[in-house]
């Protein structure tokens, strides 16, 4: 994109100005997530005017996005219905993620677990 003022032309990269502002609050700490991945994820909950840790641990289905906006969206089963929950990684509302188990699997969306339930829904284990 090029903008003219007196007489000079000023050129510059469009995507490299999102880059720069982005950069201050993209989390450095954060682990290497894959899809089949066990995660537990800490986010931050407000009560009235106390906050808390609360942890949400699944399988991680699918990953959306690069940089600022890079979301997972981790799957649980809870009393035997699945609950699905997308976080957006570099929110200040989490808190901390960590790995509890990866898992080998052949695709990059895990949507097929949403149709399995039981022993068949379970992934073989990587061990890195």
């Amino acid at each position: 994109m090029d903008i003219v003022m007196n007489n000079l032309i000023i050129s510059f990269n469009s995507t490299k100005v999102f880059q720069s502002l982005e950069k201050p609050f993209i989390k450095t700490s954060l682990p290497i997530l894959s899809p089949g991945d066990t995660v537990k994820i800490g986010v931050l909950i407000k009560e009235g005017n106390k906050e808390r840790i609360q942890y949400y641990q699944g399988v991680v289905i699918a990953q959306n996005n690069r940089g600022i906006n890079k979301t997972i969206l981790v799957r649980r089963i809870i009393q035997g219905i699945g609950v699905e929950r997308t976080f957006l990684l570099h929110s200040p509302k989490v808190e901390s993620i960590e790995i509890k188990k990866s898992s080998r699997v052949r695709r990059s969306k895990l949507y097929y677990l949403r149709a399995l339930s039981g022993k068949a829904s379970r992934l073989k284990q990587r061990f890195n």
